[in-house]
């Protein structure tokens, strides 16, 4: 059993899995100059031509350490989580073709001012919302069938644990 601990989310640290969600510095202004506005934070995809869905998670806080049993990817599919109320939540992702490469995994520690994207095909745990309950806004391309989403359980055996 492999131990992983959490690094910060950090845009070029996480660029292989999807786009880090967050005000940046290329601010124009808008509403009459009541605000200004951050224009093209994440790039959003669909490989099949699919309505976009939105919904809220609302997650359970999760104890640490907490042992990575499954993971799941949206092969056609941008995946898009950003926090409603969170102090900090957890992004574990990892590459791979038909299955997660391990070798790969990476766990990020975010705020609750950062929200994310996974790109499709890439191998993600479901959200880890810790300290607190904890809602997100999510989008991702779907049409109700099993091409959404590819689950895959790990091995016991083979199961990292994240601790901080």
């Amino acid at each position: 059993m492999r131990a992983v601990r959490p690094e910060p989310l950090t845009r070029d640290a996480y660029a292989p899995f999807g786009d880090l969600i967050a005000a940046n510095d290329g601010w124009r202004p808008a509403n009459q100059g009541t605000a200004k506005k951050s224009e093209h934070v994440a790039e959003l995809r669909d490989l099949r031509g699919v309505t976009p869905h939105l919904s809220v998670f609302r997650c359970a806080p999760r104890a640490l350490p907490h042992e990575i049993a499954l993971l799941e990817k949206h092969p056609a599919s941008t995946q898009v989580f950003v926090p409603m109320n969170a102090a900090r939540f957890l992004v574990i992702v990892a590459l791979g073709g038909d299955a997660p490469d391990l070798s790969t995994l990476r766990v990020f520690q975010a705020s609750g001012a950062q929200g994310i994207t996974y790109r499709p095909g890439v191998w993600h745990h479901p959200m880890v919302a810790l300290d607190r309950e904890t809602d997100f806004f999510c989008l991702v391309f779907e049409d109700g069938t099993s091409a959404d989403c590819i689950e895959h359980p790990l091995p016991e055996g083979d199961r990292p644990v994240v601790a901080l």
